[in-house]
């Protein structure tokens, strides 16, 4: 095979992350720095209008594989919430604070991140020989800084994420924008993923070849669904590429 592009998943197959939205000091936090914005609420108030905006996206949304949209969620939060006082405050400064909050949100919530094993290593070995790719189920306002903290942005181009488009993998739509970015036939690109429905179907279903990335599993096998390669490390992923390399379309 004629292999010119990697694209990846991102998080549970490059970065190591965990989160948890139900802290109840995300709320408390973003509650007080909302009253020096003109903006008084409880930390269960603003917990109870994230909860249910986000709903209303899902809800307003036609897709099957619906996506939500953090910086719009806030920005839907502030118009709703404003007060003279918000409504005063310079323009600037009202445009920024949607993003703003959707990063203060998810620096709260983050408990770990980290990229995993060889990871960094493994890219460096590969990023000379192959163009590379993400195609993420996340938002923006997190996968792009968190790419960039763990010092891995500059690898990849184009960075596909659902957020930006309203649905989610196994969607094809967003694996086509990656490969017509790179003016690439789905034969001449493989996808590297941990998820048997979300990566290693949603790749399948577009004509690329699929490596499982099974270091940190937590779907159960699927019956129906059957990866084109398996690696346990990360450092095995050159072997994987080699293989496909050397076999016929």
């Amino acid at each position: 095979m004629d292999i010119r592009a990697l694209l990846f998943d991102v998080n549970g197959t490059l970065i190591d992350i965990e989160t948890d939205e139900g802290l109840e000091e995300i709320y408390r936090a973003i509650g007080h720095f909302l009253s020096y914005q003109g903006i008084s609420l409880h930390r269960w108030e603003v917990r109870d209008l994230y909860v249910q905006i986000m709903q209303q996206q899902h809800a307003a949304s036609e897709e099957p594989l619906a996506e939500w949209d953090a910086v719009a969620l806030w920005r839907e939060f502030l118009d709703t919430q404003a007060s003279d006082y918000t409504r005063a405050l310079p323009a600037e400064k009202r445009e920024q604070l949607p993003l703003f909050l959707a990063e203060l949100h998810r620096g709260i919530a983050r408990k770990r991140l980290r990229l995993y094993p060889q990871v960094r290593e493994t890219l460096d070995q590969l990023r000379s020989r192959y163009s590379m790719a993400v195609v993420s189920d996340a938002q923006s306002a997190y996968a792009v800084p968190e790419l960039r903290s763990v010092g891995l942005l500059e690898y990849f181009d184009p960075i596909i994420v659902s957020g930006d488009y309203g649905y989610r993998k196994p969607d094809a739509r967003l694996f086509r924008k990656a490969l017509d970015a790179l003016h690439l036939q789905p034969e001449q690109a493989l996808f590297i993923g941990n998820d048997f429905y979300h990566d290693i179907f949603g790749a399948q279903q577009v004509g690329m070849k699929a490596i499982l990335v099974a270091y940190n599993q937590e779907n159960a096998p699927s019956e129906s669904v059957s990866p084109d390669y398996t690696i346990s490390r990360f450092a095995e992923l050159p072997q994987a590429v080699n293989f496909f390399m050397r076999s016929t379309p």
